[in-house]
C-alpha cells in the first residue's frame, strides 16, 4: 500500500494538484484541525473537494481524527515548539483513538494533507509512520 503526504504552503495550485494527478492519488485526506480558516488559500475544505475532484478525479476525506487537538496545538507553541514532547503527545493521541483499526481501503493510494511544507516537522508524517508500524507494508511517500 502507498500513502503519500503532502502540504500545500509554499507552494501553488498549480504544483499541488499537478504532483497529485501525476501520482494518480484516489483520495486527498485532510488531517488538519481547521480547515476553513481564509489563510489557507486554495487549501479550504470546499475548495480542495472541488479541485480534487475535477482536476485529480480525487475524492477529497476530512478526518479529524488524524488531527491534534487545539490545546495539543497551543501547548507546542507555548513551549518553545519542542518538538520531541508534541511528537510523543500526538502519538500517545493516535493509540488512544486506535486509528489503526480504520478502514485500509481508505488510505490505499492516498495522500494525507496539512499545511507544513515540509514533512520532517509535520503530524502527517507521524500519521503516516504509525500506520505503517501498525499495518506493516505501506511504502510513505512526501510529496
Amino acid at each position: 500500500m502507498r500513502i503519500y503526504t503532502i502540504g500545500f504552503t509554499k507552494t501553488s495550485a498549480q504544483s499541488f494538484f499537478g504532483r497529485l494527478k501525476e501520482r494518480r492519488v484516489k483520495r486527498l485526506i485532510d488531517v488538519r484541525l481547521n480547515n476553513i480558516s481564509q489563510l489557507a488559500g486554495f487549501a479550504k475544505k470546499e475548495d480542495l473537494k472541488f479541485f480534487s475532484q475535477e482536476l485529480c478525479n480525487a475524492q477529497y476525506s476530512h478526518l479529524p481524527d488524524l488531527a491534534p487537538t487545539q490545546e495539543m496545538l497551543s501547548a507546542y507553541r507555548k513551549e518553545g515548539k519542542d518538538w520531541k514532547i508534541y511528537e510523543d503527545r500526538f502519538i500517545q493521541l493516535l493509540r488512544d483513538r486506535h486509528i489503526e483499526s480504520m478502514d485500509k481501503d481508505l488510505f490505499k493510494d492516498s495522500c494525507l494533507l496539512c499545511s507544513e511544507s515540509k514533512s520532517h516537522y509535520c503530524h502527517r508524517r507521524l500519521v503516516a509512520e504509525y500506520l505503517k508500524c501498525h499495518w506493516g507494508d505501506v511504502d510513505i511517500i512526501h510529496l
